[in-house]
C-alpha cells in the first residue's frame, strides 16, 4: 500500500475526542476516571497515527497533560493540618475546559441546524432516503471518531495471525474509491461493516477506511446513524451515475 497523508478540513480536535470518549462510556464528567480515559485517548491517537492521518499538536499536547493529570493522582496523598484541606483537584481545569467547549459546541449545532438562505440548495443531490422520515429518533452524522471505533471493533473481529510474509501488491486508495462508488450506485444507502465483511484481509480493510475518508473530504459520501453508538450506515451525497463519468482517480485527489 503507497504512503499517504490524510487531512481533513472538519479534523475534531483533543477535546472534541475526549467528550466522545466521555459519552460512549457514560462518564461522568464531574468526576471523569482518568487512567481509563487517559488508556482509551493514548489509544485512540496510535490508531490515527497508523492511519496515517494528520495528528496536529494539539492532540499530542492533550496527551501530554492526560499523562501529568495521571501521574499526580497516582501521587500519594499527604494529610497534613498545614496544607489546605480544599486542596483542588488535578482533573478540575481539565473539566472547566471540556464543559465550556461543550457548552459552545453545543451553541454551534444550534446555530447549524438553523435554515440559511441558499446554504440548503444543493444541485443534483440524491434523494432524501425514506428511512430518514420514518426512523423515530431520525439519523444523526457520524464523526471521525465514531468511524475509528467502528474500524477498530472491525479489526478486533477479523484477527489476522502474524505471518511473516513480503509481499509486492499495491494497493490503490483510488481503486477502493471507484469500487465503493460502483458499490452504492442504484442503492440509497449500505452499511459501513458490509465493506469489510467477505473475509478480506486487514491491509485491504485500512485502504477501505482511508477510501471511505477521502470520500467524505470530496463530499461524495455521509456517514449517518439512527441509534447512537449503533450501525453506521453510507449515504451517498451526490447523484451517483457512471462511476467513470465522475473522474476519480490519482490527479483529482492530488496523489502523484
Amino acid at each position: 500500500m503507497d504512503s499517504y497523508a490524510i487531512q481533513l478540513d472538519n479534523f475534531e480536535g483533543p477535546l472534541d475526542l475526549l467528550l466522545h470518549l466521555i459519552k460512549k462510556n457514560e462518564m461522568d464528567i464531574y468526576d471523569i476516571p482518568i487512567a481509563a480515559i487517559t488508556e482509551q485517548y493514548l489509544v485512540t491517537l496510535d490508531a490515527m497515527k497508523n492511519l496515517n492521518l494528520d495528528v496536529a499538536g494539539e492532540f499530542l499536547l492533550m496527551a501530554a497533560t492526560l499523562l501529568h493529570i495521571k501521574s499526580k493522582m497516582l501521587l500519594p496523598k499527604i494529610v497534613e493540618e498545614e496544607l489546605e484541606e480544599d486542596e483542588e483537584d488535578p482533573r478540575a481545569e481539565l473539566v472547566r475546559r471540556l464543559l465550556e467547549y461543550q457548552k459552545y459546541k453545543e451553541v454551534s449545532q444550534t446555530l447549524e441546524n438553523q435554515p440559511q438562505l441558499g446554504r440548503d440548495l444543493f444541485a443534483r443531490a440524491a434523494p432524501e432516503p425514506e428511512v430518514l422520515e420514518e426512523a423515530e429518533s431520525g439519523f444523526i452524522a457520524v464523526g471521525l471518531f465514531d468511524l475509528l471505533a467502528a474500524l477498530q471493533d472491525v479489526l478486533r473481529e477479523s484477527p489476522e495471525p502474524f505471518v511473516h510474509e513480503v509481499n509486492m501488491e499495491q494497493l490503490s486508495i483510488t481503486d477502493r474509491i471507484n469500487a465503493i462508488l460502483t458499490l452504492l450506485q442504484g442503492q440509497e444507502s449500505m452499511a459501513f461493516g458490509d465493506l469489510f465483511s467477505g473475509g478480506i484481509k486487514r491491509s485491504e480493510m485500512i485502504v477501505t477506511f482511508l477510501a471511505l475518508l477521502e470520500l467524505v473530504k470530496l463530499r461524495m459520501v455521509r456517514f449517518m446513524q439512527n441509534v447512537r453508538h449503533g450501525t453506521i450506515w453510507i449515504f451517498p451525497a451526490v447523484e451517483l451515475g457512471k462511476v467513470d463519468e465522475l473522474d476519480v482517480g490519482e490527479d483529482s485527489l492530488g496523489y502523484s
